[in-house]
């Protein structure tokens, strides 16, 4: 038995090292790059990957999918959620459940058809929320639309599931909001076990007060309670989540003053003119927003008609009076929803609602990515956010999300600039537009320091800007991996706020050669080892990292003792890593890859962790102690004394451990 357990032994290694033989383990990025020229497709596209292996690539499910427009809007992915081995993966058509117990084979558990827009998803124990803005999303999830301009049946806000069967979901309630919720953030706080709290953040126009009782779309000087400039804060008690309700509206944007962004890149605004024209020509409603004439979307021009057959006291389809009507009116009605009237000669307000908002608890913070503006906000009282810090920037059209590093030293926001849907990665795109903005945070300040975007230039036919990420585990450093659309996956260090730089990626040709189809990553999440992705026209791909120049296995392998029992993106954990060799090993190979130790140094405090993992008991004890003395020594010659300084903690943590 001893002989063969050795023989096993050296294969392994054998192996492991002609495997390692192959890897990329330069600090150089491919040229040319991979990412550029690739085949067009829809499950058939050329792919391209750098450090990052793809794992699986599970299809949509049929019941997801327009046979005759894969690209079709209403079947689009959205977010994703975690809950034990269980993804659950938004659709504007409904929830999908993967079970990846085996990340390499996910399993569709269930599906749940409930059209939405855009059915963002968290999670919390045994409940399931999803959000709802759309004006055709019904109260029983069903199909049919809801025709009326004012219904009972309309549903604008947050659904709530009961999830302890989570292939039965079981609807528990519906929170109804007066601006609908494009996203919501689930918010869990130190100090109330009873009770989560979920921020919603709506996007939509305010919704009629004879659908939803005090609904109001004044200006604040004309209402004070009106819904602009506002989020709504849901409270869920958790022994009775059926009880789920408003309990404050704060006016976190009150007060921000309208902020320039950049005119619209030449090439788009001679396309929007000749969409807009041949709209036009063929009957179309279209309206000049921020400068650009462009196409309104025939959901909000039918909501605008039925308002207007109503008001004559008619029914059925709208006549050609009523169009010219809309027609005459239109332009009023976009310039009040685009920029609300001001009073007097009062300055133009900012922006009236958030996009999304990232809670960080441990640390009674959050981020605030609210269209024209980024926020620093206070939430140890999770009831009521306080607005501490806002930073604008006229690089940034739509401030999207956000994301903090894991000491809150340093806050990410996104611009996703073009909305999601429009190709902005182009080689004439400025690469500070549509990409992220970093800032160090400082008590209430925000100080910026850099712009980053993932750097491949991408064709006209694919969609492409800055969209959703997170924190990849790795201890000692800030690495975020970044969906872009069809821009693919960007894994990038921004340890550095300065200086971020891409170390991972994957990406695939666009959807169709000949014209732009919706598709490509609307986020990338790590989650228990690995990298999940939501395909907005393909379906769920799964990722993990490979070692290379800039990561070593160490750190991949330290990144993975971080386990999460659920994840919210939105709700950032605090990262907290055990006491591990292996964490002391990624600290000794950032040491070594940034010449942070001398080189000498580095081996022998290899060598003395590599003998004390080794021993046992009290020489283990004994010699980790010594360790932290040679480490305490190194400190003062050491380029990143910092560096040294954690790495000494987590071996004087080895050492308590074995007590």
């Amino acid at each position: 038995m001893r002989s063969t357990s050795l023989s096993l032994a050296i294969a392994t290694i054998v192996a492991a090292c002609a495997s390692s033989a192959k890897l990329d383990l330069s600090t150089t990025a491919p040229s040319p790059d991979r990412r550029v020229g690739l085949r067009a497709g829809w499950m058939n596209a050329a792919e391209a990957a750098w450090n990052l292996r793809q794992v699986a690539a599970a299809p949509k499910p049929a019941a997801f999918i327009n046979p005759n427009d894969p690209g079709d809007f209403g079947f689009l992915n959205s977010d994703l959620a975690f809950t034990g081995h269980y993804v659950i993966q938004g659709n504007f058509h409904g929830l999908q459940v993967w079970d990846i117990a085996q990340p390499s084979h996910p399993v569709l558990a269930t599906t749940y058809v409930c059209p939405e827009q855009q059915n963002d998803v968290s999670v919390y124990r045994n409940l399931l929320f999803a959000s709802g803005e759309d004006f055709n999303g019904r109260l029983d999830c069903g199909i049919g639309g809801v025709p009326d301009s004012v219904s009972k049946d309309r549903l604008r806000g947050i659904r709530i599931f009961d999830i302890a069967d989570i292939t039965h979901p079981k609807a528990v309630t519906s929170v109804q909001t007066c601006r609908g919720s494009h996203t919501h953030t689930v918010v869990t706080d130190p100090n109330d076990t009873a009770n989560i709290y979920v921020y919603v953040s709506g996007s939509a126009p305010v919704r009629s007060p004879n659908e939803l009782a005090g609904c109001s779309g004044l200006t604040p000087d004309q209402d004070p309670n009106s819904e602009l400039f506002r989020i709504e804060v849901i409270q869920v008690p958790l022994a009775h989540p059926e009880q789920a309700h408003v309990v404050s509206k704060p006016a976190i944007l009150a007060d921000l003053a309208h902020r320039e962004s950049h005119a619209e890149a030449p090439e788009d605004i001679a396309e929007a003119a000749k969409a807009a024209a041949e709209a036009r020509a063929k009957g179309g409603f279209t309206a000049t927003i921020l400068g650009v004439e462009r196409v309104l979307q025939p959901r909000f021009v039918g909501v605008l008609l039925d308002s207007i057959v109503k008001a004559r006291g008619g029914t059925g389809v709208p006549t050609g009076a009523d169009s010219a009507t809309l027609r005459a009116a239109v332009q009023g009605i976009v310039d009040r929803r685009v920029n609300p009237p001001t009073p007097g000669n009062a300055p133009r307000p900012g922006p009236v609602q958030c996009h999304d908002i990232t809670v960080y608890p441990a640390l009674g913070l959050a981020g605030g990515a609210c269209a024209g503006y980024g926020l620093l906000l206070d939430i140890h009282d999770p009831v009521h956010p306080r607005r501490i810090a806002a930073v604008a920037d006229s690089n940034f059209a739509f401030w999207h999300s956000a994301t903090f590093n894991n000491d809150g030293t340093t806050l990410l926001f996104t611009d996703e600039w073009g909305g999601g849907l429009q190709p902005k990665c182009r080689a004439t795109d400025k690469p500070e537009w549509g990409a992220d903005a970093i800032f160090s945070v400082t008590g209430n300040a925000m100080t910026f320091r850099s712009y980053y975007k993932m750097p491949a230039p991408q064709t006209p036919f694919e969609n492409c800007v800055a969209h959703n990420g997170s924190l990849v585990p790795v201890p000692g450093r800030d690495i975020m991996v970044q969906g872009w659309y069809q821009g693919g996956i960007s894994v990038f260090d921004w340890t550095d706020p300065a200086h971020p730089k891409e170390i991972a990626y994957f990406d695939r040709g666009p959807m169709d050669s000949t014209k732009l189809v919706g598709a490509g990553s609307w986020s990338a999440y790590w989650y228990n080892g690995y990298i999940v992705s939501s395909e907005i026209g393909r379906g769920l791909d799964v990722f993990e990292l490979l070692p290379s120049g800039w990561l070593s296995q160490n750190e991949i392998d330290a990144a993975k003792l971080v386990h999460f029992d659920y994840l919210n993106v939105q709700d950032q954990p605090k990262l907290i890593w055990p006491a591990s060799f292996v964490v002391a090993r990624a600290y000794l190979d950032q040491l070594a890859r940034s010449d942070g130790l001398a080189s000498a140094k580095v081996a022998a405090a290899r060598a003395a962790l590599a003998r004390a993992e080794r021993l046992s008991g009290q020489q283990r004890r004994d010699a980790l102690a010594q360790l932290v003395t040679q480490l305490a020594g190194d400190v003062p010659a050491a380029a990143d004394q910092a560096k040294v300084r954690t790495l000494a903690g987590m071996v004087t943590d080895l050492a308590n451990a074995g007590r």
